[in-house]
């Protein structure tokens, strides 16, 4: 799977742009705040339309325009798909997958998948649950469409349950009760499904892990074991019994406190919890294996290699942790910013300077 070319019009910085990559490695060069970044943006909103950065879509509008569009066509085994995105600045953006406007968002997974590295990934280690929820359901996605079903469906229903619970008002009543059961019904359902499904994968990720982080901290063998595990108190029992033993306690606080929306996934080096025990090298060394061993498990399921994007990570990392890094990239097509030059070792196919919302191809590279 590989861009072979993108167009942008009134898309962040960039009035106007065109592009051709290469199937290899392309590195994106320029001062911070001048568009790097961007560029990535767009690939990455018309794969999942949404933005890597976490941004609204009406930022994705240039200053001005009611609308941004991006195209890019995208080529898997020789066959080309060209996917369409018109994101309004109020209102709902529009996807269209070679000429066809797609029914529901979710009908785009699967047609462009990108693996991101940002100097933000450290954030799935040292960073809030939330986090670490919201990457393994990524890699769900990312690895079968099917699964977006069913994180929509668990917070669809959560967000009914929960305005049930203000409704009530701390108070319980017959009404409430009978109510709660049905939503409960449900709720347990979905969440059910959901944690299956999220350790399942965790299942299928821990061994690529452990082994990309220790390649990447070059450690002895025997040494640096690292253990992933789903932190699902409620899986025990099930989610129904549990809704059940906190119904009063969700009641008085007007929301749901136990189910998928609260579980973590837990990392350890050595028996030691990542997040509080390691030191912040060894914390971005592990946040570079869950990204590589993502695209490894999503690889494998799909049969296809997602893009790479890399957002500035080498101004981060240390001589050792870019030398090991790279050596553990796969060969895909792979898109690279940086505000430091081309990184040493990258040997790109292309160069594109970026600058004063212009983003201009180099010659002779």
């Amino acid at each position: 799977m590989r861009v072979s070319h993108l167009w942008l019009a009134d898309f962040r910085s960039y009035a106007d742009l065109e592009l051709t990559f290469p199937p290899g490695i392309t590195a994106i060069v320029g001062q911070n705040g001048q568009g790097k970044t961007n560029i990535l943006e767009a690939i990455g909103w018309l794969a999942t339309m949404r933005s890597l950065r976490g941004a609204a879509n009406e930022s994705m509008v240039r200053d001005g325009a009611s609308t941004a569009i991006a195209r890019a066509e995208v080529v898997v085994s020789d066959r080309p798909t060209m996917i369409e995105a018109e994101i309004a600045r109020a209102g709902r953006s529009r996807v269209l997958v070679n000429r066809q406007r797609l029914p529901r968002a979710r009908d785009l997974v699967g047609h462009l998948r990108v693996t991101v590295f940002s100097p933000d990934d450290l954030g799935l280690v040292k960073g809030a649950p939330s986090l670490r929820r919201a990457w393994i359901d990524d890699v769900l996605v990312a690895a079968a469409p099917k699964n977006d079903r069913l994180c929509t469906d668990y917070e669809r229903v959560l967000k009914q349950r929960n305005a049930l619970l203000k409704q009530a008002g701390g108070r319980r009543s017959p009404d409430i009760e009978s109510t709660l059961d049905v939503w409960d019904t449900k709720l347990a359902a979905a969440g059910d499904a959901l944690g299956a499904a999220r350790a399942h994968s965790l299942d299928a990720l821990s061994g690529l892990i452990g082994d990309a982080y220790r390649r990447i901290a070059d450690t002895e063998p025997g040494q640096a074991e690292v253990t992933v595990h789903y932190d699902a108190p409620w899986r025990i029992a099930g989610l129904a019994e549990e809704l059940t033993r906190c119904r009063a306690d969700d009641i008085r606080r007007a929301t749901t406190t136990v189910g998928p929306h609260r579980d973590d996934v837990g990392l350890a080096v050595d028996a030691m919890a990542a997040r509080t025990h390691r030191s912040q090298g060894e914390q971005r060394s592990l946040a570079l294996a869950l990204q590589l061993a993502a695209h490894r498990h999503v690889e494998a399921v799909t049969g296809t290699t997602p893009v790479l994007l890399l957002d500035d990570v080498f101004s981060e990392l240390d001589e050792h942790r870019s030398r090991a890094l790279l050596s553990e990239l796969p060969a895909v097509q792979t898109i690279i910013t940086s505000a430091i030059g081309v990184p040493i070792g990258t040997h790109p196919e292309l160069v594109i300077d970026v600058g004063h919302g212009r983003a201009v191809p180099r010659v002779g590279v």
